[in-house]
């Protein structure tokens, strides 16, 4: 498999170190860059991580903006400015640097979580925090999706359908 996907909680060494997870580093591998590529999350207190995919997205994100505008400028800062490329040790070690950790509020424990073309890298109880709110998001969602038709319309109820109901 070419993506990363599923979690996996990891502790940190006594000299700061954590192991990538194998199957995350069978990714890496395939992906053939050299390193970790990690920036702190936009959105989340969290670290994005990858490779080459990873950078891909990215400079197709900036390709798509004005070379010269504010904003092709401002997420180049945050993407790109911001980045880090991480040496990984002969172990699938990698150590964070202090302004990595203070974003994600990384202490002894992380948690490694799989997006495809990309992991993020959480302190496990924002961790759960996240999921939780992804999942209730996703619940709302779902009964959204599940009130629309295929097409993105509204379904009609039984009622709705009911002789002398207003309907569109």
């Amino acid at each position: 498999m070419d993506r990363f996907v599923s979690n996996f909680t990891n502790r940190l060494d006594s000299k700061g170190r954590v192991s990538i997870p194998a199957p995350f580093r069978a990714v890496l591998a395939r992906d053939g860059f050299e390193g970790l590529y990690v920036h702190p999350g936009l959105d989340a207190p969290a670290l994005d991580a990858g490779g080459n995919a990873l950078l891909a997205e990215i400079n197709a994100l900036l390709e798509t903006l004005s070379p010269y505008s504010e904003e092709r400028d401002f997420l180049s800062t945050a993407l790109l400015g911001t980045s880090e490329i991480l040496k990984v040790d002969p172990e699938g070690r990698v150590t964070f640097s202090d302004a990595l950790k203070a974003h994600a509020g990384i202490t002894d424990t992380v948690t490694f979580v799989g997006h495809g073309h990309k992991f993020q890298v959480w302190e496990p109880e924002r961790f759960r925090a996240h999921l939780d709110e992804a999942r209730a998001r996703v619940r709302e969602l779902k009964k959204n999706l599940g009130r629309s038709g295929a097409n993105g319309s509204p379904v009609r109820s039984a009622t709705s359908l009911s002789p002398g109901a207003s309907g569109a």
